[in-house]
Parts: structure tokens; C-alpha cells; sequence
């Protein structure tokens, strides 16, 4: 699952009776406003939940947080599809982010959401998971991140790939610590608790730097924070 598709990386706290198979993320083709684009979903007892990020990228809104205030902006449909022609790239300002970077950053915020919390939910449930799974996650979030450094043209474009780049970087070092540690049978501790593993100094880091990327990406303007460095 693209979790909430707009990179914190947000850890689950599904219930035991939700089996892993229930919460198998799908791949849909999403239509809002006439836009259309693909979108992760999951079914879960009877109901369907959309990635959020992937909602606002479909519809070429904007995303951002601020403490516990979600913002949503969405075009008006029509009055606003002509306003841009199509694959045309608007005008940046001086230090403001591309709109197709910043499309393809959100995607893999995304990614490595889906990397993050799917890994999550697994550990925490107890179920089994090999090397080759999380590198699975992994490399979708990688192929995402190479593609949203090839839309870079701009310097902000840049600078934001390199923090980008490191949360990724960060992702994957936590990733590679729980598959370590269910090697070694240590993750009992992550069961007895929904907030065992989220409370971890990386897990907060990671989830710190997801939300203020999706602010800054919202926002279409470059802005740097401790969290993600």
C-alpha cells in the first residue's frame, strides 16, 4: 500500500485478525475530475482506501500537513484543464520546484511509504519475511527515485533530490535492520506494542522527514530540515 501516498512513513496498526493477505495493496486506474492515472488501493473489511498522494497527483492538486491539519487543494475540474496545455511544463520560479519533479517525487514519497509501512504491519504481526521480499519494495522505491532525479531541471529541483535521496537512504537502512532482526528472532518486542517500533529514533526520523516532504512539495517551493538530513 502507497500508504496515504505522501511520504511519512506511517506504521500500521492493523488488528490480528487482519490477515496479510487482506491488506494486499492493488494497482487501479483512477479517475478524478476526467483526469485519469493509477492509484494503489486496498480493500479492507468492506471498504476501499485510496492512497491520498496518488489521489492529489491524479488530480493535479496539492498536499500538505501541518501538525495535525491535513490540507487538500484540488483543481475545478474543467476551469482549471485548460488552463496549462497538455505536457506542458509551467514556469518555475527562481527557487520554486517543477511541476513534473514534483509529480514524481510525490510517486516515490509514496513508494517508500509502501516499503515502510507494509514492512511494518509484517513485523509486527509476526509473519515471515526474507531478504528478497524487502528488496522487492525496495527497488520500486529506488526505480521512483531515479526517475523523479531524471525530472530534476531546476536548482531546487536538485537540492530536493538529494533529500529525497536520503530519506530513501534512511528507508532502506531501517529496512535492512528489521530483516536482520527477524533473522535473529528479535522482533518479538515489536508485538507487544503498536508504537514499540514507530518510537525508534530512525522510525522517527524517517516518518519526521516524510511529512516535511510532503509540505515542501506541496508548497512547490525548496525548503531544508534537520529531520532529513
Amino acid at each position: 500500500m502507497r500508504t496515504q501516498r505522501y511520504w511519512l512513513v506511517v506504521v500500521m496498526a492493523l488488528s490480528c485478525e487482519v490477515t496479510l493477505a487482506q491488506m494486499t495493496p492493488q494497482n487501479r486506474h483512477l479517475v478524478v475530475n476526467g483526469k485519469a492515472g493509477d492509484a494503489t488501493v486496498v480493500q479492507l473489511n468492506g471498504r476501499t482506501y485510496v492512497d491520498l498522494e496518488a489521489l492529489v497527483r491524479v488530480a493535479n492538486g496539492s498536499l500538505s500537513f501541518q501538525n495535525t491539519k491535513v490540507s487538500i487543494q484540488l483543481p475545478n475540474g474543467e476551469a482549471n484543464a485548460s488552463a496549462t496545455p497538455p505536457n506542458q511544463e509551467p514556469p518555475a520560479a527562481p527557487d520554486g520546484l517543477t511541476r513534473n519533479f514534483m509529480v514524481a517525487s510525490i510517486e516515490t514519497l509514496a513508494q517508500m511509504r509502501e516499503w515502510a509501512s507494509t514492512l511494518a504491519s509484517v513485523i509486527q504481526h509476526g509473519y515471515g519475511i526474507t531478504e528478497s521480499w524487502a528488496a522487492d519494495y525496495r527497488e520500486k522505491a529506488a526505480s521512483s527515485l531515479r526517475q523523479a532525479s531524471a525530472s530534476a531541471t531546476t536548482n531546487a529541483d536538485h537540492n530536493a533530490v538529494q533529500l529525497l535521496t536520503n530519506e530513501f537512504q534512511n528507508v532502506e537502512m531501517w529496512s535492512n535492520e528489521l530483516v536482520e532482526a527477524k533473522k535473529k528472532m528479535d522482533t518479538a518486542k515489536y508485538s507487544t506494542s503498536a508504537d514499540a517500533l514507530r518510537n525508534e529514533p530512525l522510525s522517527q526520523k524517517i516518518i519526521n522527514c516524510g511529512r516535511f516532504l510532503g509540505t515542501m512539495l506541496g508548497s512547490a517551493t525548496f525548503s531544508d530540515d534537520p529531520s532529513c538530513h
